[in-house]
């Protein structure tokens, strides 16, 4: 991913309170349906605790099965979470129906991981855009019709796209469409569910920096899920780390990056290939598959994968520690040596 935002770079966000706050969000989804029902429950999120800013782009990350599409869908009001909080602008949307829920939708729109699936196959181009703006009824008929073309040379398409219909277009060129219907409301947050891991790399690259371009030329917040660090880290200002329905690290990108104490976002760093092969992070090894949400181990929920785990992490929820200035991690192992270097 070494051409992704070889020249673009986020805007820096902007001042105030948090656009997004989510509190202690936990969804479970039962497993009593069918001949194989059980009464178990899948912990797909598990007590997360979030927000962004204005502005911000904030990623988070993890493997398959981590909760992270769950995360994205509880935040779009796609699914109702088992409890938990959902602010936008202070007010909590978990309630909302009917004409509210409208409008909170019209300030926050998704992006979504299949630009294969995500618009319409039997519409025309311009159609797909358009639905949002004839959804919330904005502007007049030429007004919106205007507006199609413009969001189109936006992301980059040629106004003639507006006539072409989803078969005609690459991949990375649907995704455009999406993206560009995504921006026909004018929203202040995006939802980037996954949004360039259907994508070639070349093409990973084109539609990142055109997030980018968005994101400082519209002043968007941007809650951008994927599971590969590689790609979120030269187009967000937080990352967020997330196993098994779990927080396990937070902080600036840059600082994650640079100084990852969570051995799980070790092991997701060290999977980016790097052209130095002597380079190793101390606890990176990762092996094994993620465990099932059903039964999630007890303690540590990283600790049947991990290299250091200790007999404590066993039988001992991690709480979340401070190793700088808005960075944090859960780890018992961590906080052991930051406190014997303290």
């Amino acid at each position: 991913m070494s051409q992704v935002l070889s020249s673009n770079e986020v805007a820096p966000v902007r001042p105030g309170g948090p656009i997004l706050q989510v509190d202690a969000l936990v969804k479970h989804f039962p497993t009593d349906r069918g001949l194989m029902a059980s009464g178990a429950v899948v912990h797909a999120v598990d007590g997360i605790d979030l927000e962004i800013r204005p502005g911000e782009v904030l990623a988070v990350v993890g493997e398959s099965g981590s909760g992270k599409s769950t995360l994205a869908r509880c935040v779009l009001r796609l699914i109702d979470p088992t409890s938990g909080r959902i602010l936008f602008d202070g007010r909590d949307v978990t309630a909302l129906k009917g004409r509210q829920l409208a409008g909170f939708r019209h300030q926050v729109q998704p992006v979504f991981q299949d630009p294969y699936s995500s618009i319409d196959p039997r519409w025309r181009v311009g159609r797909s855009v358009a639905e949002t703006l004839d959804a919330f009824s904005i502007g007049t008929k030429a007004e919106r019709q205007e507006r199609v073309l413009d969001l189109l040379d936006r992301v980059g398409l040629d106004p003639s796209f507006a006539r072409r219909r989803p078969h005609e277009l690459s991949g990375g060129q649907r995704q455009r469409v999406g993206i560009a219907a995504a921006l026909a409301p004018e929203p202040r947050l995006i939802v980037a569910d996954e949004p360039v891991s259907a994508l070639d790399v070349s093409v990973q690259a084109q539609v990142l920096n055109l997030l980018a371009d968005l994101q400082r030329d519209l002043g968007l917040a941007i809650l951008f899920v994927a599971h590969d660090l590689a790609v979120v880290e030269h187009i967000s200002h937080r990352t967020a780390v997330m196993y098994l329905g779990k927080i396990v690290e937070t902080g600036p990108t840059e600082r994650v990056f640079r100084d990852p104490r969570h051995p799980y976002t070790k092991a997701l760093l060290e999977a980016i290939p790097h052209p130095d092969p002597e380079r190793r992070l101390v606890g990176s090894v990762l092996e094994g598959e993620i465990p099932s949400p059903i039964a999630p181990p007890s303690g540590c929920r990283f600790r049947t994968r991990c290299p250091v785990a200790i007999d404590r992490c066993a039988v001992e929820e991690p709480e979340m520690t401070v190793f700088g200035t808005g960075h944090t991690a859960a780890c018992h192992v961590a906080r052991a040596e930051l406190e014997a270097s303290a």
